[in-house]
């Protein structure tokens, strides 16, 4: 028995081979209609393997009881063609399993819920061996350098208080594979997840890591104690992450690279392969992001956050001009702010506890959800290529960027240190 399978778990266990007995590493992957899923799975293959550990890689081939018969047929092929693949190579180091789920609930059926599949599943493979071995998110359309294994199973190790950590990333932004506009869209969209996460650095925010759902990992006993992976058809990643983030000691594993593709998708309601189809069906010159104004009101906020567990906001000098001050005050009203100061200062006996139960209260969904607030009550969005340039401006960053791809390029070697 285990009590989150037992509480939590979607289903039962569907592998019934035994894993072995130094299993460490599983890597889970949704499949929807997917066409390239066997491009993917040899990035994996063709990675350097950890010394001593045994791996498996878990495949959920899925779709909705609701789906059209066309896809359900496509998953069938992939299934069997995938089974035939892994028949030759499978080893006891390295071993592929595949679930097929073509019949899902319509309310749950999407990409969260393929996750949570696998990861369940990697929960009890874990638990059948007495392990609390890493659970890896990747998806069925991406690919890996080269030590991308050995780099994950060395980064737990060496971190070892960490529940999970999220590992860099870098789409394709140019070659032959796909249109120039698509590789326009997404050093485009990369730029402003980058540019949004370094914002949220000179916010001075806590949990400024980025949540893409290919380049994360998490202990099997983190992902547990959170309630596990949600049924999101959506943002399931950025939900998911956050509370693994709260457990404290997250990191980063920049010593390593996932590759998610650029193409543009229509399987999710947002998120990247939707987000370039949109703009690329808008025909728009220009890609915005969220106005730099915004962060520079948040990082005001966050300034006179210690000051709050003895004085008023309104006797805190928030250093904003007059409309970001006033959109801030009432933002907080909006999410009865006064209450839950007051509870946050009744539970919290000096400033290290205050601060961190505040946090654990203006989290990201928070921060996000100001974001758009400041947007809708006048702050628009604005072309990343100069929100970007302005948040360099302010961080000290004296270069002139003549383009997206540039400034992209920038944060790509800024974060990969």
């Amino acid at each position: 028995m285990n009590f989150y399978l037992d509480r939590y778990g979607f289903q039962a266990p569907k592998i019934t081979e035994a894993p072995q007995d130094n299993l460490s590493l599983i890597i889970v992957i949704p499949c929807f209609n997917e066409p390239d899923l066997i491009q993917s799975l040899e990035a994996i293959l063709a990675c350097d393997l950890p010394k001593g550990k045994s791996i498996e890689v878990i495949t959920v081939i899925n779709a909705g009881v609701h789906h059209d018969e066309s896809i359900k047929e496509h998953n069938q092929e992939t299934y069997e063609q995938a089974l035939k693949w892994a028949a030759a190579i499978n080893t006891p180091a390295l071993t592929f399993y595949f679930i097929l789920e073509d019949s899902l609930p319509k309310k749950h059926a999407g990409v969260g819920l393929a996750r949570k599949i696998g990861m369940d599943e990697a929960v009890a493979r874990f638990e059948w061996v007495g392990k609390d071995g890493i659970i890896i998110c990747f998806d069925a359309d991406a690919t890996c350098t080269p030590n991308y294994l050995i780099e994950i199973e060395r980064h737990f190790r060496e971190h070892p208080k960490t529940p999970g950590c999220s590992i860099h990333y870098e789409h394709p932004i140019e070659g032959e594979v796909f249109a120039d506009e698509i590789y326009q869209g997404i050093i485009n969209y990369e730029l402003h997840l980058r540019y949004y996460n370094q914002c949220l650095r000179f916010a001075n925010l806590p949990y400024a890591f980025h949540t893409v759902g290919s380049s994360m990992a998490v202990r099997s006993s983190a992902y547990q104690k959170q309630g596990g992976m949600n049924k999101r058809k959506a943002g399931e990643d950025f939900y998911f992450i956050h509370k693994i983030i709260a457990l404290g000691h997250f990191t980063e594993l920049k010593t390593t690279m996932v590759i998610p593709s650029p193409r543009t998708s229509d399987r999710v309601p947002f998120g990247t392969g939707k987000a370039i189809g949109d703009w690329i069906a808008a025909g728009e010159d220009v890609y915005k992001t969220y106005a730099f104004k915004s962060f520079e009101i948040i990082k005001a906020f966050v300034a006179v956050i210690p000051s709050l567990q003895e004085k008023e906001l309104a006797d805190c000098q928030i250093n904003s001009e007059e409309q970001g001050k006033k959109l801030l005050v009432d933002f907080l009203k909006s999410i009865d702010f006064d209450k839950a100061l007051a509870d946050i200062r009744k539970n919290s006996t000096t400033l290290a506890s205050f601060k961190k139960r505040f946090f654990q209260w203006f989290d990201a969904f928070k921060i996000l959800k100001a974001v758009h607030f400041f947007r809708d009550q006048g702050y628009d969005n604005q072309p990343v290529l100069n929100e970007t340039q302005l948040l360099f401006d302010s961080t000290g960053v004296e270069d002139m960027f003549e383009n997206e791809r540039a400034q992209l390029r920038y944060l790509r070697l800024l974060e990969s240190k």
